[in-house]
C-alpha cells in the first residue's frame, strides 16, 4: 500500500495515516451497511446529493425461469427518486473475477424486475428492518420525511424497474484499470441504466484512527452529457420557475389557471402549505393539509405536465374519509369535478385531470369549492 493522509488533531498534532487493506470484503460489507453515505452520494449527483434507504445485504433472488440458478447481490439500495442501486463488492484485479463479476451485474440488469419485484424488495426491506429491531415506517420517515408519500414513492420503485432506470455500483478498496475502462464504457452506452464504480481506501493510524475516503469513478463527460436528460428529471422546483416554465410549455392560459389554483392554496395558509417537488417530467407542488398529532393529507398535487392529481390512499387513510359514508361523499364530490376514486376505499387509484379542461371560470370554481370542503371535513375529523 502506498501513500497516507494527515490528520491535524485540536493540539496541532499532526497524525499520519497509512493506507492499509480490508480484513475482508466482509468487513467492507459491513461498513457499507453501516454507513451508507460512503457511497459518496454527493459525488454521484453534484446537484441534488443523493441519499440511501438500504433495503437488504447480502440479497438473494433466483430466475422464475430456471430456480437452480441462485444469485446473490452485495447490497441493495434506493435513493431518494426511487432508482434501484444495485451495490457488489469484490477485489477486481484477478481478470476471471472481473470479467464474471461485469456479466454477473448486466444480468442482474437484464432481470432485474423477475427477480427483484416490488413486492420482494418491500418484503425484504420490512424484513431487514425487523432484523435489526426497527420499525419500517420510521425508518422510511427519516430517509424522506413525515410528510412523504410511502404509496407514491414504492409505486415509482415499480416505474423505474420497469422503465430499466437502474445503477450498478462495483465497490472495492482498489479498482482496476481494466474495470475503469469497462465502467466507463458501460456507463457511456447504457441508458438509463447507470454504471459506477466505487473505490473506498481505508487510511489508519498508529493510534487506531480509522478513515474511509470513497471515490467515484465511471462519470466521463461524454456518459454525463448523453445521461442530460436524468439530471433534468431532478431539477428542483420553486415558484418563480416552475410558473416561468409552465408557461413556456403550455401557453397564458393554462398558467393563469395554475396561478389561481397556487394563490387559492396560499391564502388558505395556515391551515395548508405547499410543497415544492423534483422532476422535469412530473415534478410540481403538492398542496398539504396541516394537522396537529396526525399525518398530514395531501389534498393534491399540480405537476409540470399540466396536471392535477390526487392519490386514493391519501385521502382513505385519514378521519374522516377511512369512514364508509364519509368515503362515498368524497368519491361523489370528487367524480363532479373529474376524479375518480374507486368504490372500495382499499383500493389504489390516482386520479386526475388536465388543467387545460378548467379554462372556465365555472369549472375551476367547482374545483376550489371541493377542496375547501375535503379541508373543512379534516378540520372536522
Amino acid at each position: 500500500m502506498g501513500g497516507g493522509i494527515y490528520l491535524i488533531q485540536g493540539n496541532d498534532q499532526l497524525v499520519e495515516m497509512t493506507e492499509q487493506a480490508y480484513d475482508s470484503e466482509d468487513q467492507l460489507q459491513e461498513f457499507l451497511e453501516t454507513y451508507p453515505n460512503l457511497l459518496a452520494g454527493d459525488d454521484i449527483d453534484r446537484g441534488t446529493p443523493r441519499r440511501w434507504l438500504l433495503i437488504l445485504r447480502e440479497i438473494a433472488a433466483s430466475k422464475e425461469e430456471d430456480i437452480t440458478q441462485k444469485w446473490a447481490l452485495s447490497h441493495l439500495f434506493l435513493d431518494q427518486e426511487a432508482i434501484p442501486t444495485l451495490v457488489e463488492i469484490k477485489q477486481t484485479h484477478n481478470t476471471e473475477v472481473r470479467q464474471k463479476l461485469v456479466g454477473q451485474m448486466i444480468d442482474y440488469v437484464a432481470n432485474m424486475g423477475v427477480c427483484w419485484p416490488l413486492e420482494s424488495i418491500l418484503a425484504n426491506f420490512e424484513l431487514n428492518c425487523r432484523e435489526n429491531g426497527q420499525d419500517p415506517e420510521q425508518v422510511f420517515e427519516k430517509f424522506l420525511g413525515k410528510d412523504a408519500n410511502e404509496e407514491k414513492f414504492w409505486q415509482k420503485v415499480k416505474t423505474n424497474l420497469q422503465a430499466g432506470k437502474i445503477r450498478l455500483v462495483f465497490v472495492a478498496e482498489d479498482i482496476s484499470v481494466e474495470l475503469r475502462r469497462a465502467v466507463e464504457f458501460l456507463n457511456e452506452q447504457m441508458d438509463p441504466v447507470e454504471v459506477l464504480a466505487l473505490e473506498i481506501k481505508q487510511y489508519i493510524s498508529q493510534q487506531g484512527l480509522r478513515t474511509l475516503v470513497p471515490r467515484v469513478i465511471g462519470q466521463t463527460t461524454e456518459a454525463q452529457l448523453k445521461k442530460s436528460s436524468t439530471t433534468r428529471e431532478r431539477r428542483r422546483w420553486d415558484e418563480a420557475s416552475f410558473f416561468r416554465e409552465f408557461k413556456m410549455r403550455w401557453g397564458t392560459n393554462e398558467v393563469s389557471t395554475v396561478i389561481i389554483i397556487h394563490n387559492w392554496a396560499k391564502n388558505q395558509e395556515p391551515l395548508v402549505k405547499i410543497q415544492w417537488g423534483t422532476g422535469d417530467t412530473y415534478g410540481g407542488f403538492a398542496v398539504i393539509v396541516n394537522q396537529q398529532g396526525r399525518k398530514n393529507l395531501e389534498l393534491f398535487s399540480v405537476d409540470i405536465s399540466g396536471r392535477l392529481e390526487i392519490y386514493s390512499n391519501n385521502y382513505s387513510c385519514q378521519p374522516p374519509f377511512d369512514n364508509d359514508s364519509t368515503w362515498l361523499e368524497l368519491r361523489s364530490k370528487l367524480s363532479s369535478i373529474g376524479l375518480a376514486l374507486p368504490g372500495n376505499s382499499e383500493e389504489f387509484r390516482a386520479p386526475s385531470l388536465r388543467l387545460s379542461t378548467l379554462q372556465d371560470d365555472g369549472g375551476l370554481e367547482q374545483v376550489m369549492e371541493t377542496f375547501n370542503w375535503v379541508i373543512e371535513k379534516t378540520n372536522q375529523g
